[in-house]
């Protein structure tokens, strides 16, 4: 195994992305546990870094103006800076951007890993292909791009044995996973998390990127209605400052029993909530990744995404509910639908069965 004593690593770009990263950071430190591990990531995921496996984290800086320029300017007074640091014995890039091999390349890092995508293969002397059709699971596209000497022979299914869930076709119960509780006081020290209610409640997160991942929000409206009814439980509001809008139409109808803490805080801020509610519904989003990893029971309204490929994977408990119309899943950020059938795979989704799907799961 090589001794690297200095390693660089690209974040990924969305909050979804970087909790699914979790494992491979893991394996980095476990391989390495004396190196110096910095990691470059946007400003939306810096909370959710996990500091107890990284020694430092540096932060993009959003460019003034949008245009190539001023951003490649941006990038070469980074990679100045990361060359200053340097040198780097092995920089990884998570995300398959352009720009990211390139500001490793700049830094004169002296193995650059990443996946050949983007045209970027000739900026990385370590490319790995990439094949955008093959079925596999993010979490373990970025496992992949360890260092094959530190790959262990109990990884040959790493993302549920992560989790203390045994292998496909393993009829072996007892093997046991890597982690079964994700320690968010260590991970996220600096995260000032929001106090949890007193009393029962759950967790509601209503808000999504993309259109083609968004539950109607009178559907959500008419779950809480339904948990409020027949649990008296509150419910809690959580997202962004995108998600104000949301959660102030939906806290106007006081029998729905919604507090709002949207814009309240980081992401990293909710830990203390997932940990201790009932349950969260979310959508296809970075949130229902966080509740996962933080140990809520999860019941996500899919969307367009194929959850083959990005589903939550713990350790809290995942539930998905999908409607399979024929094109789905289209994994594209609108739908390109006619008016007639627009979003039909969200909108064949009603709140009776999903609060059905919820209480097969908890304890009322």
């Amino acid at each position: 195994m090589h001794d690297f004593k200095k390693i660089l690593v690209r974040s990924p770009n969305w909050i979804g992305d970087q909790i699914l990263a979790y494992p491979f950071f893991h394996y980095l430190r476990e391989a390495y546990p004396s190196a110096q591990i910095t990691v470059v990531c946007v400003p939306w995921v810096e909370s959710i870094q996990f500091r107890n496996l990284v020694d430092e984290v540096i932060i993009l800086p959003k460019p003034a103006e949008p245009d190539f320029f001023t951003q490649m300017k941006v990038f070469e007074q980074i990679s100045k800076d990361l060359r200053e640091r340097g040198p780097w014995d092995l920089s990884i890039c998570l995300p398959n951007s352009f720009s990211s091999a390139w500001l490793f390349f700049r830094a004169q890092s002296k193995r650059r890993r990443g996946y050949r995508s983007d045209g970027r293969g000739i900026l990385l002397n370590e490319p790995l292909d990439w094949n955008p059709a093959v079925m596999s699971h993010r979490a373990e596209d970025f496992m992949h791009l360890l260092p094959k000497s530190i790959h262990p022979s109990k990884l040959r299914k790493p993302i549920l044995e992560f989790w203390g869930l045994p292998p496909l076709n393993d009829l072996d119960e007892g093997i046991p996973g890597v982690l079964d509780f994700f320690d968010a006081e260590k991970a996220w020290p600096h995260a000032h998390p929001l106090d949890a209610p007193a009393e029962n409640f759950w967790i509601l997160a209503p808000g999504s990127t993309a259109e083609s991942r968004r539950w109607p929000l009178e559907r959500f409206a008419s779950l809480a209605g339904a948990i409020a009814r027949e649990t008296g439980w509150k419910g809690v509001l959580i997202g962004g400052i995108a998600e104000k809008t949301l959660a102030s139409r939906l806290v106007e109808d006081p029998t729905l029993h919604l507090i709002d803490r949207t814009g309240q805080g980081s992401v990293a801020s909710y830990w203390k909530m997932f940990r201790k509610a009932k349950f969260s519904v979310c959508n296809d989003s970075g949130l229902a990744h966080v509740a996962s990893l933080c140990g809520s029971p999860v019941q996500v309204v899919w969307g367009a995404g194929n959850p083959k490929k990005t589903e939550p994977i713990g350790p809290g408990k995942v539930r998905i509910f999908f409607n399979p119309v024929d094109c789905w899943p289209c994994e594209s950020n609108s739908c390109q639908q006619p008016l007639d059938r627009k979003l039909e795979c969200l909108k064949g989704i009603h709140s009776e069965d999903v609060w059905k799907e919820i209480k097969a799961g908890i304890r009322i």
